[in-house]
């Protein structure tokens, strides 16, 4: 049975194989076909071309269709050139400036802005050649009109020949007013203070004349609070002339628009250099330590110029120079500053050079010190528990010696008492800028009244009249 089976397996096989090889011959025998077939088309293709362009008759079209073919590759890039050239492209210009045709002397206007927008549109190549060139502009012609409010179109001018204008804005509105004439007086400032040495002081301007026509508007010239000449003071060193500049200004400092006759002014202004010589005074400021007081302090510099002005100058007498005393512990040199006073504008020297000395400090009372009022109201009347203060001193023993109650000014301040008694008062040394020796009360305080002069005459009279 098994041998069976296995037989009819091989015959199957068989069969198969066979159909599998007439199924190859007929693949085969077809792509032969076909292969004949296309080979008899390219040649029939072949020899029709080659009866047609070796055809006496057809040469003159086969030269022609190669001359053409030979042509459009060779210039196949400029012939992409000429249709690209010919496409349309826009370019924006922004800010392009208006220019305003009007008789500038007789009218003043308002309403048109000083540039806009113009779109051009044409071929790139136009485009290129508009962008690298210069003076076009956009034309308002009010050369027509006369006062009053008018809408205007604006055109262009200088512009290349092909290119499509399109501005925007297209139409603007523009007020058209008469001008008038008005004398007006000149005031003035300085510019460029910062670039002038601070050593120096301007002096009041001297005017060629003090009047200017200012020509605008009856509106406008009513807004002109002042005409100033700008007087520029870069570097000047000494006295000067120049031609300022008239500029017109309302009455918030902005500058009006306004025709000014003449436009520039001559001024001659004179420049000083105020100055005064004062001593410098060594401040020192805290307690020495270990017991000790300075006994001499010594300085490169023992007056300066201080450069101000004269007003400033009237109020100093010296100027100081300060340093933490508590810092120090044995002779010292110091390097500091000059403190500046409020108003002054320089200094000869800012800064010394101080050799410090100190010595044992020793403490002495000075008796019976005038007490004295400062500040003193009139109509009222003061009276104080004391009238003379015991005063300690402290420094060198040399220094100390040197003292007298003459050098020693104790005060009360009265400002602002109100009428009252006994009144706590603080007693106040006026300590010697130039001494280095410390003064302190030995009583801190005073007890003060203060009464009204009126009410002290009208018990007198009163005491006078039952007497």
């Amino acid at each position: 049975m098994a041998k069976k089976n296995h037989e009819r397996q091989d015959e199957n096989k068989l069969e198969l194989a066979q159909k599998i090889a007439n199924q190859s011959q007929k693949v085969a025998r077809t792509y032969e076909s076909l292969e004949d077939g296309f080979f008899r088309l390219i040649r029939m293709f072949s020899n029709a071309i080659d009866k047609f362009m070796f055809n006496p008759k057809y040469g003159i079209f086969v030269s022609l269709i190669l001359a053409i073919m030979l042509y459009m590759t060779i210039n196949m890039s400029d012939i992409g050139s000429l249709f690209k050239s010919q496409a349309e492209s826009a370019l924006t210009l922004s800010d392009v400036p208006i220019v305003i045709d009007y008789n500038s002397d007789k009218w003043e206007i308002s309403g048109i802005p000083e540039t806009c927008e113009v779109i051009l549109t044409g071929d790139q190549t136009t485009l290129t050649t508009q962008m690298n060139s210069s003076g076009y502009s956009v034309v308002a012609n009010l050369s027509n009109l006369t006062a009053g409010t008018h809408t205007i179109k604006l055109t262009a001018d200088k512009f290349i020949n092909g290119l499509k204008v399109t501005i925007n804005p297209t139409n603007v509105t523009v007020t058209i007013k008469e001008k008038v004439t008005q004398n007006m007086d000149i005031s003035y400032d300085f510019i460029n203070t910062s670039k002038m040495d601070s050593i120096y002081a301007l002096g009041t301007p001297e005017f060629e004349m003090t009047k200017v026509a200012v020509r605008a508007s009856q509106s406008t010239l009513d807004s002109v609070a002042f005409v100033k000449a700008l007087i520029d003071v870069s570097g000047v060193t000494g006295d000067f002339t120049q031609a300022a500049r008239l500029v017109a200004y309302d009455q918030n400092g902005n500058i009006v628009n306004a025709d000014i006759k003449p436009e520039t002014v001559n001024v001659t202004v004179k420049v000083t250099s105020p100055n005064k010589q004062v001593p410098v005074v060594v401040e020192p400021q805290g307690e020495i330590p270990n017991g000790m007081a300075i006994e001499s302090i010594t300085m490169d510099h023992s007056s300066v110029t201080v450069f101000a002005p004269e007003s400033v100058l009237s109020k100093i007498d010296q100027v100081t120079v300060t340093f933490d005393a508590s810092q120090l512990t044995s002779d010292s040199r110091l390097y500091k500053g000059i403190n500046l006073p409020t108003g002054v504008k320089q200094l000869s020297v800012t800064k010394i050079n101080m050799e410090i000395k100190l010595g044992e400090a020793v403490t002495r009372i000075i008796e019976d010190v005038p007490l004295n009022y400062r500040n003193y109201t009139l109509g009222k009347r003061a009276s104080a528990s004391l009238s003379k203060v015991d005063v300690e001193i402290t420094g060198t023993q040399s220094n100390v010696d040197l003292i007298t109650a003459d050098d020693i000014y104790a005060y009360i301040d009265l400002q602002n008492l109100e009428v009252g008694e006994n009144q706590e008062i603080p007693i106040q040394i006026t300590q010697n800028s130039a001494s280095l020796v410390k003064f302190t009360p030995v009583q801190s305080s005073v007890t003060v009244t203060i009464v009204d002069e009126d009410s002290v005459e009208s018990d007198t009279e009163a005491q006078g009249e039952m007497e």
